[in-house]
C-alpha cells in the first residue's frame, strides 16, 4: 500500500526567532547517523506495559514532537486520554481538520521539522485529505494520525467508516492500517523517517480503535525494516564531472532553483555555487528565498506570472543547471518551446522527475546538500582552465531587468492598488517575518512584491493551489517559530474558506497577522474573464466590499466585525495615506491575532502573464503589450 493542552501561551517578546527551527547540525546529524535513522533525540526506553493509545504518545513523545494539530472523535478518542498527561506533546485544538492539515504543513515548511496532525475516522478523515494532497504536490514533511474503526468491523459499513489509507495511497510516500498495538512503535517510527527523509512528503498511519486501546508494550527505539527504501544522497562523481564541463563551455547559463534547494537546505552550499560561477539565477515561487533577492545574480521568479528577466533568461539560455525543480508547467509555458537552445542538467533526490518533463543532457540523483559541494569543486577546477566571458549574457539580461521591472499602474477606479499594499507589508515585517498566502491574484503579488532573503520565510500552495491554505498555514508556522512576525496574506474568497482557525489562534494566543486583500471577487477568476471571456463575469463577484455593479458599499461579511467576533483585532484600511499606520498598527499588536480588511481595486490584474498554452515568448508585461526581446545589446 503506498503510502496533536488546548492553551498555548504568547510567546515572550525576547523569544528567539530561530527557536522553533531545526538547525543545519542536527539535521546533518539526523542524516548521517545510520541509513535507517530514527527521527527525534535518539533516547533508549526500558519495555514498559501500555495502552496502544499511550504507546501512540510515548513513541511521538521519543520521536522529539512537541507540537501536533488536531480535533478528537470517537475513533481516535482512546489516544486524546494519555495526551493529557504528556508534558511534552503540546495539542492545539484546530476548528476544522483542514485547517489542522495545513497547520501542519505551515509547522513544517517554517522550521524544516515533521508536522503531525490528528483526526477521527470517516469524515475527520476524509476532511484531511486536501492538504494531504497539498503536502504531497509540494513536498511537505507530514505525518497525519488518524483513528479508525474497531478491526472486527472493518469493511462492514460501520459508522464512520471510510478507506482513509486506500483513499489516500496515491497522494503520499506510504500509509499504514496499524491492526496490532504492538506495530505502533515501529509504524510511527517509519512513518517519520519516510516524511522526512529524501524526498520529503506526507505518511498516513491510521489506527483501529481497537488497537489503541488494546495492552501491548511499549520501547524504544524500535526496529523500522524498511526493506528497499534507501533514498540516494550522493551525486554520481561522473556526473558530476560531467555537469561540470557542461557549464564551463557554457555562454549563457542560467541557474534554475527550486523548492528542493530549501528542503535540502543546502542554499549556503548553493550561493557558493552560484557566486564561482556568476550567472543568472531564477527561483521558481516554491523556491523564493532560496537565493536572495537582494542579490545581483538573482534575476526573478520565472514562469507564468515571473519577471520578464527571469522568463528570457531561461528561454535564451544555452544551458538550465537545474537544482531541485521539476519543470512544471506553470514555469515552463508550452513545454514543446520551452528554452529550445538550451541543455539540462537536473539534479534532485527524487529520480522519478528527472527527465519526466524535460529531458536531462545530465542527470544527478543525489540531495543537493551533498550534490552542491561536489559541483562546486569540480567547477572551479574547470574554470581554474577556462572560464566563459559572460558579459554578453549579462549585458541581455540587464537590459531586460532595467527595461521591464515589477511594477504597476494606479487603478483608474480610485481604489488601492493591492501590489502597493503587499509590497508595504514586507517593508515594515522584514525578512525575519514569515509570510503565507491563500491562491490566486494576491499570492502572486505577494511572490512578486514582498523580497525573500531567506529559506522558509514564504509558504503558500504552489502545487495543488489550495484556497484556504494561508490562515491556517501561518498559525502553523507561528506555533513552530514563536519569535517571529507571521503575515498571512490572503484573498477575500480564500479567506472564507479557513477563517474559522481565527478562533483557534484567539484561544491559544497565537498572533498571526491577517492582511485580507478584499476586491469582493475570486480575483485570478475574474482576470481571466476579463481577459479571455469578454468581461462576462459570471459567478465570480463575492460582494465583500461592493455590490455587483460596484457603486455600493456592500460587506457580506463584515471583515472586521468577523474578527472582533472571533476575539481578534479587526482593522480596515480604504485610503492609500492610511496604509502606512495601518500596518504599523498590526505589526505592534503581539498578544492576539489581527485580520485588516484592504478594501482594494477590483479591477487590478497580476502582470506580467504568460497565457496558458502558449510560449514563454509571448509573455505579456501589460495586457497586449510583448517586451522586446531582439533589441540589440550593448
Amino acid at each position: 500500500m503506498s503510502i496533536a493542552s488546548d492553551a498555548r501561551p504568547a510567546a515572550p517578546a525576547a523569544a528567539s526567532p530561530h527557536s522553533g527551527a531545526e538547525t543545519r547540525e542536527e539535521r546533518r546529524r539526523r542524516i548521517t547517523t545510520a541509513e535507517h535513522r530514527l527521527y527525534g533525540p535518539g533516547r533508549s526506553v526500558a519495555p514498559e506495559a501500555v495502552t496502544g493509545s499511550q504507546s501512540i504518545i510515548r513513541s511521538l513523545e521519543e520521536l522529539g514532537v512537541t507540537d501536533v494539530f488536531g480535533i478528537p472523535g470517537g475513533a481516535i478518542l482512546p489516544t486524546y486520554d494519555p495526551l493529557m498527561d504528556s508534558e511534552q506533546v503540546n495539542h492545539i485544538l484546530v476548528r476544522h481538520e483542514q485547517g489542522g492539515g495545513h497547520a501542519a504543513q505551515g509547522y513544517a515548511m517554517a522550521t524544516g521539522k515533521v508536522g503531525v496532525c490528528f483526526a477521527t475516522s470517516g469524515p475527520g478523515a476524509t476532511n484531511l485529505v486536501t492538504p494531504i494532497a497539498d503536502a504531497h504536490m509540494d513536498s511537505v514533511p507530514m505525518v497525519a494520525i488518524t483513528g479508525q474503526v474497531n478491526a472486527s468491523v472493518i469493511g462492514t459499513d460501520a459508522f464512520q467508516e471510510a478507506d482513509i489509507a486506500g483513499i489516500c495511497a496515491p497522494i503520499t510516500k506510504h500509509t499504514y492500517l496499524v491492526q496490532d498495538p504492538d506495530e505502533i512503535p515501529r509504524v510511527l517510527a517509519s512513518a517519520f523517517h519516510l516524511a522526512s527523509s529524501g524526498r520529503p512528503g506526507p505518511v498516513l498511519v491510521d489506527i483501529t480503535k481497537s488497537a489503541q486501546s488494546a495492552r501491548t508494550t511499549f520501547s524504544w527505539p524500535p526496529k523500522m525494516g524498511l526493506q528497499g527504501y534507501k533514498p540516494v544522497t550522493k551525486g554520481h562523481g561522473k556526473q558530476v564531472r560531467e555537469a561540470a564541463k557542461l557549464i564551463a563551455a557554457s555562454n549563457k547559463p542560467v541557474f534554475y532553483i527550486g523548492g528542493g534547494l530549501i528542503k535540502a537546505e543546502a542554499h549556503e552550499e548553493f550561493r557558493e555555487l552560484a557566486e564561482l560561477l556568476g550567472a543568472p539565477v531564477v527561483s521558481t515561487l516554491m523556491g523564493r528565498g532560496a537565493f536572495p533577492d537582494s542579490h545581483t545574480l538573482h534575476v526573478g521568479m520565472p514562469g507564468m506570472h515571473g519577471t520578464v528577466s527571469a522568463v528570457a533568461a531561461l528561454q535564451q539560455s544555452d544551458l538550465l543547471i537545474t537544482l531541485g525543480a521539476r519543470f512544471d508547467d506553470r514555469v515552463t509555458g508550452q513545454l514543446d518551446s520551452f528554452a529550445p537552445e538550451a541543455k539540462v542538467i537536473h539534479a534532485d533526490v527524487d529520480p522519478a522527475e528527472i527527465s519526466k518533463n524535460r529531458h536531462a543532457d545530465v542527470p544527478i540523483v543525489g540531495s543537493l546538500e551533498e550534490i552542491i559541494p561536489d559541483l562546486t569543486a569540480a567547477l572551479r577546477q574547470e574554470l581554474d582552465a577556462h572560464r566563459p566571458d559572460l558579459s554578453p549574457w549579462w549585458n541581455r539580461i540587464d537590459r531586460l531587468r532595467e527595461t521591464y521591472p515589477l511594477g504597476w499602474t494606479a487603478p483608474e477606479d480610485g481604489g488601492l492598488a493591492p501590489q502597493q499594499i503587499i509590497k508595504k507589508i514586507g517593508e515594515a515585517s522584514g525578512p525575519e517575518a514569515i509570510y503565507a498566502s491563500g491562491v490566486g491574484q494576491h499570492q502572486m503579488w505577494a511572490a512578486q512584491f514582498v523580497s525573500y532573503d531567506r529559506p522558509r520565510q514564504w509558504l503558500n500552495s504552489g502545487g495543488l493551489g489550495t484556497m484556504g491554505y494561508a490562515v491556517p498555514a501561518a498559525m502553523g508556522a507561528a506555533v513552530g517559530e514563536p519569535g517571529r512576525t507571521v503575515w498571512a496574506i490572503d484573498g477575500d474568497g480564500c479567506f472564507q474558506m479557513t477563517n474559522q482557525e481565527l478562533a483557534t489562534c484567539a484561544i491559544n494566543r497565537i498572533p498571526i497577522k491577517v492582511a485580507v486583500i478584499n476586491n469582493s471577487s475570486l480575483g485570478m477568476v475574474r482576470q481571466w474573464q476579463t481577459l479571455f471571456y469578454e468581461s462576462r463575469y459570471s459567478n465570480t463577484h463575492l460582494n465583500t466590499s461592493t455590490n455587483d455593479a460596484g457603486d455600493e458599499v456592500v460587506r457580506v461579511p463584515d471583515f472586521v466585525k468577523l474578527a472582533e467576533a472571533y476575539g481578534c483585532v479587526g482593522l480596515r484600511c480604504e485610503r492609500e495615506e492610511d496604509i502606512d499606520e495601518v500596518i504599523a498598527q498590526a505589526n505592534a499588536i503581539n498578544d492576539r491575532p489581527v485580520v485588516v480588511d484592504f478594501v482594494v481595486s477590483r479591477d487590478s490584474m497580476v502582470w506580467p502573464m504568460v497565457p496558458a498554452g502558449v510560449s514563454n515568448s509571448d509573455i505579456q508585461v501589460a495586457r497586449n503589450m510583448t517586451p522586446d526581446f531582439e533589441e540589440e545589446d550593448d
